[in-house]
């Protein structure tokens, strides 16, 4: 089994820059989305940004990935690549990005309407936000990882929503991915004890309908198998001995 990393407070540091400059690159690709543009524009700019801080986009060619980011629309609920597609008012886009400094990942994601969106998509979106915060609100020393999952499944489910059970959240830190997993879904009680010091990404995954997804020829764009709705929303965050800190906010780069 592989180990969890528990970070030192001078590794903290490494992880808030990181931190910062993924959610700020967040933050930049959210403000680009609007009918007309591509999201081979949004990616360009995402890379650029990236860079530009003296950072390296986390998923560019990992695993092969050919982007900056992972732009998903509509029904593609993550792992959407970039291309020459124009966005459209109504649109939902869920981007998720990461930046590479100093030996250590930021992971981060949100989704947003493209222009005037409708009522079902908006709301997927604000429960999607909120599972995550009531997930969050687990993250708490001796709690154990499964509180997170089951808080984000409660909240979720009990809006009518689906959980995608196929990808999970992760431990993040000098690689993108690290031990543990962060489930969306799960009884409470279970898995590793959260401990000061380790750093999670939590994700959820939500979708207007059922849950079940598939991969699409790409081997990277996932879709809801019912055709409906999806959003994504993440933030990596460190485990304290209060509440926990979110370490992917784009102020003070």
């Amino acid at each position: 089994m592989e180990l969890i990393s528990v970070k030192s407070p001078r590794e903290w540091e490494h992880m808030r820059k990181a931190g910062r400059i993924t959610a700020a690159a967040r933050k930049l690709a959210g403000e680009m989305v609007e009918p007309g543009i591509t999201t081979l524009e949004i990616d360009k700019e995402v890379r650029k940004f990236i860079k530009s801080h003296k950072a390296v986009p986390s998923f560019l060619g990992y695993g092969g990935f050919p982007a900056a980011a992972c732009i998903s629309v509509n029904e593609v609920v993550i792992h959407g690549i970039p291309d020459h597609r124009k966005l459209k008012e109504g649109d939902i886009v869920s981007i998720d990005v990461g930046a590479f400094i100093d030996g250590f990942h930021g992971d981060c994601a949100a989704t947003f309407p493209c222009g005037k969106v409708s009522d079902e998509a908006l709301r997927l979106i604000q429960v999607t936000e909120q599972s995550f915060w009531e997930g969050v609100s687990m993250a708490r020393e001796g709690n154990r990882v499964s509180d997170i999952s089951h808080a984000v499944q409660q909240y979720a489910e009990g809006h009518g929503c689906g959980v995608v059970r196929s990808f999970v959240g992760h431990g993040v830190g000098t690689r993108l991915h690290e031990a543990p997993e962060v489930p969306n879904f799960g009884p409470a009680g279970h898995g590793p004890r959260l401990m000061k010091g380790m750093t999670l990404a939590v994700e959820p995954m939500i979708t207007a309908g059922h849950w079940e997804v598939r991969v699409l020829a790409d081997k990277w764009t996932t879709v809801t198998v019912d055709g409906s709705l999806a959003a994504h929303y993440e933030n990596s965050i460190l485990i304290t001995d209060g509440e926990p800190e979110i370490l992917t906010v784009a102020e003070g780069l």
